[in-house]
C-alpha cells in the first residue's frame, strides 16, 4: 500500500473527526425541550414520501383528523403538506433531503412522514444519502422510540434506538483506502449515549417500570459499545428504583424469541444498529413491520413514521392500494401522545388493538385483502363505537 493511499486516509478520517467534536460540542449546548401546552397552534406537517407512503399517510391523516376535529376548528391544530420529500425530486436537487423541503419541514412541530426510498450502492441513478439518517441528523432526532404490543403472549416491549450515532451517522463517509481495503466508522459520544439512556430510564420511571434492558456489543466492540455501557450503568446510579441489566446483541435476538423469557422484558436501549435490527424482528413478533410504527425525538422536533420501507415491487405490481396503514397509525399514537393528546392517542390504541383482535378487515398486500382505505374506514368507525372500551377491556384482560 502506498504512502500516498494511507495520507489521504489519515486526512478524511481527521475531517470526520473534526466534524464529530463539533457535533459534541452542539450538543453541550443544545437548546431546552419544545413545551406543546404553551404553543397556540401545533402545526403537523404530512410528508408522503415514496411508493406506499403517500397512501399509508393520507389513510392515517384521515383517521387524526377526524380524532382532532375538534382542535382543528378552534385553530389548536393545522395540517401542513410538505412537497419534495420524494425520491425523484431528491435526485433531481442533489441532497437526500432538499434545502427547501428541510425548511417546509422545520416550519412545523412535527412531522408525520411515510416511508423514503433509500438507494443501494452501485444504484444506476447515483449515490443518495437515506433521507432518514439526513433528517434525523439536520433536526437532531436522536431517540428512536418503537412501542410492540402483543397482549395475548403478554409482550410489552418499548424500544429506545439512539439515532444520529453508531455506524449509520458514517454511513456514507467510509473510505476505500485501496483496492482491497474498504473501512466504515463507527461513532459514540457521551452526550449522545446519556441522553438516549436517561430517556429510557424517564420512561420507565414515569410507567413504573422497574427494569431497563442495555443491549450492546461490548465484549468485542470494546470502545463504543464499551462507551455505551458504561454511560449507561452510570446513568442508572439517578434511578435507584430501577435495575439495569446488559445483553449483548446477538443472544438477545435470541431471547426475543423465547416464549420463556421474552415477557420478562419491557425496556430496552441501544445503539443505532442494534436497534433497527432487533425492533424490526420485534415488529415481526407483533404481526410483521407492517403493524409498527416509530417516533424520532429531539428536543425542537419530532417525527413520526412507519418501520418498513417504500414498498417499492407493491408499485410496480398494481397493488400499492392494498398497503397497511395500521404502521403509520401506531406512529400517530406516539404523536398525538408527544403533543399532549394522550386521551386522543389512547382511543386510537384502543381501536387498533380491538380491530386487530376481530379480525374482520384484513390487510394481505393483494386483491384478496382489504385496501388501505378500508382499514382507514374500519379503525374510524370503531373510534366512534360508544361501548370501545368495554370491548377493549374485553380482549385484552386490562
Amino acid at each position: 500500500m502506498s504512502s500516498e493511499a494511507v495520507e489521504r486516509a489519515k486526512e478524511h478520517f481527521g475531517k470526520l473527526m473534526e466534524e464529530q467534536l463539533e457535533r459534541v460540542d452542539k450538543m453541550k449546548n443544545a437548546p431546552d425541550w419544545t413545551d406543546y401546552s404553551k404553543l397556540e397552534k401545533i402545526k403537523i406537517g404530512i410528508a408522503g414520501g415514496d411508493g406506499i407512503g403517500p397512501i399509508i399517510c393520507n389513510q392515517t391523516r384521515r383517521v387524526i383528523e377526524h380524532l382532532l376535529v375538534e382542535e382543528v376548528k378552534e385553530g389548536k391544530i393545522e395540517f401542513v403538506d410538505i412537497e419534495g420529500l420524494t425520491i425523484e425530486n431528491r435526485y433531481k436537487c442533489k441532497q437526500a433531503v432538499p434545502d427547501d423541503v428541510l425548511e417546509q419541514i422545520k416550519r412545523c412541530h412535527v412531522i408525520l412522514k411515510g416511508p423514503t426510498e433509500t438507494p443501494k450502492s452501485g444504484d444506476p441513478r447515483g449515490e443518495l444519502e437515506s433521507a432518514n439518517v439526513t433528517l434525523r441528523r439536520r433536526l437532531d432526532l436522536f431517540a428512536n422510540v418503537r412501542p410492540v404490543k402483543v397482549p395475548r403472549e403478554n409482550i410489552d416491549w418499548m424500544f429506545f434506538r439512539e439515532n444520529t450515532e453508531g455506524e449509520y451517522v458514517l454511513g456514507s463517509k467510509g473510505i476505500n483506502v485501496s483496492e482491497d481495503l474498504g473501512v466504515d466508522f463507527k461513532v459514540i459520544t457521551s452526550q449522545g449515549a446519556e441522553r438516549i439512556v436517561r430517556a429510557a430510564f424517564e420512561y420507565a420511571r414515569k410507567k413504573g417500570i422497574n427494569r431497563v434492558t442495555v443491549v450492546t456489543k461490548a465484549n468485542v466492540v470494546k470502545t463504543t459499545d464499551g462507551k455505551f455501557s458504561k454511560i449507561a450503568y452510570q446513568v442508572k446510579e439517578e434511578y435507584p428504583e430501577i435495575n439495569l441489566d446488559e445483553w449483548y446483541i446477538d443472544i438477545m435476538t435470541a431471547k426475543l424469541i423465547d416464549p420463556k423469557r421474552r415477557t420478562q422484558f419491557r425496556v430496552f436501549v441501544m445503539p443505532n444498529l442494534y436497534g433497527d435490527i432487533i425492533t424490526d424482528e420485534a415488529a415481526q413478533i407483533q404481526g410483521g413491520v407492517g403493524t409498527a410504527g416509530s417516533a424520532n425525538i429531539g428536543r425542537n422536533y419530532a417525527m413520526f413514521e412507519a418501520i418498513h420501507g417504500s414498498g417499492t415491487r407493491m408499485v410496480e405490481e398494481g397493488r400499492a392500494q392494498y398497503a397497511d396503514p395500521r404502521s403509520m397509525m401506531r406512529a400517530a399514537i406516539m404523536m398525538m401522545e408527544h403533543i399532549g393528546f394522550s386521551r386522543r392517542a389512547n382511543i386510537l390504541e384502543m381501536a387498533m388493538d380491538v380491530c386487530a383482535a376481530e379480525n374482520k378487515v384484513v390487510c394481505t398486500g393483494h386483491k384478496d385483502g382489504a385496501t388501505a382505505e378500508q382499514v382507514a374506514d374500519y379503525v374510524i368507525e370503531m373510534v366512534k363505537h360508544p361501548e370501545l372500551e368495554a370491548r377493549w377491556r374485553a380482549i385484552t384482560g386490562a
